[in-house]
């Protein structure tokens, strides 16, 4: 899950001098519109950011968001569908979801300042809604500390209901590395940063990694392997090559095998695929290593143009970040 403005926006708003409250929600059953974890922050003026439920009961919830900036009380909400209710207080959908409401405090503060330093945290606490919520980082000494690093590894809340446990992860952000400022990488950034991706692009061939080519994008002039060498390349990182030439592909290539990043993939055909596997093999990698290289890179899906590859791309992207799936 990705760290969301909500927390950035109502710490905001509470130095200029306003109540705020955080709703999230906490659990869902169905087909619920938002996921558990979700934030909407509520000013005391009324004013609102982000979404529990897509607007099938945010209405409710702004209003018990504003009673609880006055009294300063928690509150837990379940909110269900019903003939009676479904279109106004309710979820057309069918599913069902708890939401939890809570004055803006100090902890959400420490949240938001682990995010800015990108170091990965979760927030664990009730299920019920009911009770202390605890800031755990991975290296913290916490009865859940195991189920914090499961949370964080999948990106996803967990919650254990027999334990009364709702653990939320805040993740480090997103980084897409494209060696290459091609067309195919044109498309790539856009929509890698329309999913919520910081994007670089890498290529010492300046008259291609233009600005006026690659707008809102951090562009490097530098030979890939010196510009990998000079990033963070985490557990968060994919790093994706475009050149097809291994000047430029291959140096790319060995700084994100010696890396944490979570995927690397290399555009070329099978057989440029199988030729690049072998000069990797020569490098001294073995072959558990160099199988981490999604060659041809991205799904199957017949993709013909600069945009339908770049889309297969992203997809087999967000394949191994969501279920960790190889081919």
């Amino acid at each position: 899950m990705q760290s969301s403005d909500e927390l950035q926006a109502a710490l905001e708003w509470q130095r200029d001098g306003f109540g705020v409250a955080i709703a999230t929600v906490v659990k869902t059953w169905g087909s619920a519109p938002r996921p558990a974890g979700s934030h909407l922050a509520v000013r005391q003026d009324a004013h609102f950011l982000g979404s529990v439920s897509g607007g099938c009961v945010e209405g409710k919830v702004i209003e018990a968001a504003l009673e609880t900036i006055d009294c300063g009380s928690p509150q837990l909400l379940e909110f269900g569908v019903s003939n009676s209710d479904a279109w106004e207080a309710g979820l057309a959908c069918g599913g069902r979801i708890v939401v939890r409401i809570e004055a803006l405090d100090e902890d959400y503060a420490r949240l938001q300042a682990a995010r800015i330093a990108k170091r990965p945290v979760a927030w664990v606490g009730p299920v019920s809604g009911v009770g202390a919520i605890d800031l755990v980082f991975p290296s913290d000494d916490h009865p859940f500390q195991d189920q914090v690093r499961d949370s964080l590894r999948a990106d996803r809340v967990m919650i254990f209901d027999e334990e009364n446990v709702h653990i939320r992860p805040y993740n480090l952000p997103l980084t897409m590395i494209l060696i290459g400022a091609v067309h195919i990488a044109q498309h790539l950034a856009e929509i890698a940063r329309q999913v919520g991706y910081e994007v670089i692009v890498v290529d010492p061939r300046t008259a291609f990694g233009s600005a006026a080519r690659f707008a809102d994008v951090q562009l490097i002039d530098e030979w890939p392997d010196d510009a990998l060498n000079g990033l963070d390349l985490d557990t968060r990182t994919a790093v994706v090559t475009l050149t097809h030439d291994p000047k430029l592909d291959d140096p790319a290539l060995t700084a994100a095998l010696n890396s944490d990043a979570f995927y690397i993939g290399a555009l070329g055909s099978k057989k440029t695929h199988a030729n690049r596997r072998g000069r990797l093999l020569r490098k001294g990698f073995s072959e558990a290593q160099v199988d981490r290289v999604h060659g041809p890179v991205g799904l199957d899906i017949g993709a013909r143009s600069p945009a339908e590859i770049a889309i297969s791309i992203l997809a087999e992207i967000t394949q191994k970040l969501r279920i960790g799936s190889g081919r």
